[in-house]
C-alpha cells in the first residue's frame, strides 16, 4: 500500500488534515498522523487529538502531507527542516495544503519551483521566500516529488489529482463519488477571493454541464452550447469565467481528455473509436489533446495504467 502520513502541528486546522484523510483514507493507501512531539495536539476546533507516532513516521511515508502550517509567522523547527529535506532527499513525495507551504519554503523545497499557497497569504509567501515562484491564481503545483495547493477547499483538489495520478481517472472518479464531489475542478483561486457576480447565483451552469456531458460524442462546440443556453458566445464565455474560471472551449476539452482517460483505462477500445466516443474525431486529434493537456501520449497513458493494475 502507498503510505502516506500527515505531519500536524499544535494549532493544527482540522479541515486542512481532513482533506488528506478523506481522500488518502480509503483501501489502496494507508493514512497516518505523526508530529514533533507525541501526545495531545490542540486543535483549531477546540478539542485535542491524540498522536502516538514521532518524527520518524516520515522515514516509512511514501508520501507526507503537510496540512497548513499556522501561525504562518512561526518557522519550523530545524528538526522538522531535516526531517522535511530527509523525506524529499529519499525520494518521497512532499505535499503542503493552504498555509503548508510555508514548511516546505523553509525546508528549501520550493526554492526556484512555482507555488501555490492560500491567495490571501501569496503576497507573505513572495516576499518571505523570493526564491520561490509563488502563483497567486491556481488550485494546485505539482511537480511529481513536491506539491502545493491553494486554500483549505482546494486541499482536496490537490489530493484527487493525486490519486489520479497514482491510480488513474477511474478510480479517482470512484473516491470523488464516494464523497459527492467532480473528481477535478476547473479554473483557479483567485475566483473565489472576490464577491461572486449576478451570473454565479441567477444563471447556474450546471444544467448546460450535464447537457454537454451526455453528449461528448457529438460535434459540440462553443456556439451550440450558447445556443443551448439561448445567450451569446460572449456571455457564455463570462459566465465560465465568473463561476468555474475557465472558458467554455478549455472546459469542453478537459471533459473530453477525462473521459478518454476513463476508456483507456478501462476498455480496449482503439484509439480511434477512443477518440470518436469523446468528440476528438480521429486519433491524431486525441494524441495531440492528449500531450497538450497531460504531457503523454493515449498509448503510453493506457500501458501505464494498465501495468498498475495487474
Amino acid at each position: 500500500m502507498h503510505r502516506v502520513v500527515a505531519l500536524v502541528r499544535p494549532g493544527q486546522s482540522t479541515f486542512e488534515l481532513a482533506c488528506a484523510a478523506q481522500v488518502f483514507g480509503v483501501e489502496r493507501y494507508a493514512f497516518g498522523v505523526c508530529a514533533e512531539r507525541p501526545g495531545p495536539i490542540p486543535t483549531l476546533a477546540g478539542y485535542d487529538m491524540l498522536v502516538t507516532n514521532g518524527l520518524d513516521a516520515l522515514d516509512r511515508a511514501d508520501t507526507v502531507v503537510v496540512p497548513g502550517w499556522l501561525p504562518v509567522e512561526e518557522p519550523p523547527s530545524s528538526e522538522v527542516v531535516e526531517a522535511l529535506r530527509r523525506t524529499h532527499s529519499r525520494g518521497a513525495r512532499v505535499v503542503s495544503i493552504c498555509s503548508g507551504a510555508f514548511a516546505l519554503a523553509h525546508a528549501g523545497l520550493l526554492d526556484g519551483r512555482r507555488a501555490a499557497t492560500h491567495w490571501a497569504l501569496a503576497d507573505e509567501l513572495a516576499a518571505r521566500f523570493p526564491g520561490v515562484q509563488v502563483d497567486p491564481d491556481v488550485l494546485y503545483v505539482d511537480h511529481g516529488d513536491v506539491a502545493t495547493s491553494a486554500g483549505a477547499g482546494a486541499g482536496i483538489d490537490l489530493c484527487m489529482h493525486l490519486v489520479r495520478s497514482d491510480q488513474g481517472a477511474r478510480y479517482a472518479a470512484h473516491v470523488a463519488r464516494t464523497m459527492v464531489m467532480p473528481p477535478h475542478r476547473e479554473g483557479g483561486q483567485l475566483q473565489y477571493s472576490a464577491p461572486p457576480h449576478p451570473e454565479q447565483i441567477d444563471g447556474t451552469l450546471a444544467p448546460l454541464l450535464e447537457w454537454v456531458t451526455e453528449r461528448l460524442g457529438e460535434p459540440v462546440t462553443v456556439e451550440s452550447m450558447a445556443a443551448q443556453e439561448g445567450v451569446s458566445a460572449r456571455t457564455l464565455a463570462r459566465r465560465f469565467a465568473d463561476q468555474l474560471g475557465t472558458s467554455p472551449g478549455q472546459w469542453l476539452l478537459a471533459q473530453r481528455v477525462a473521459t478518454a482517460q476513463d476508456l483507456l483505462e478501462s476498455s480496449d477500445l482503439p484509439l480511434d473509436a477512443v477518440a470518436r466516443r469523446v468528440g476528438l474525431s480521429s486519433a491524431t486529434n486525441l494524441r495531440r489533446r492528449f500531450l497538450a493537456v497531460l504531457g503523454t501520449t493515449p498509448g503510453a497513458y493506457r500501458r501505464a495504467f494498465r501495468a498498475r493494475s495487474r
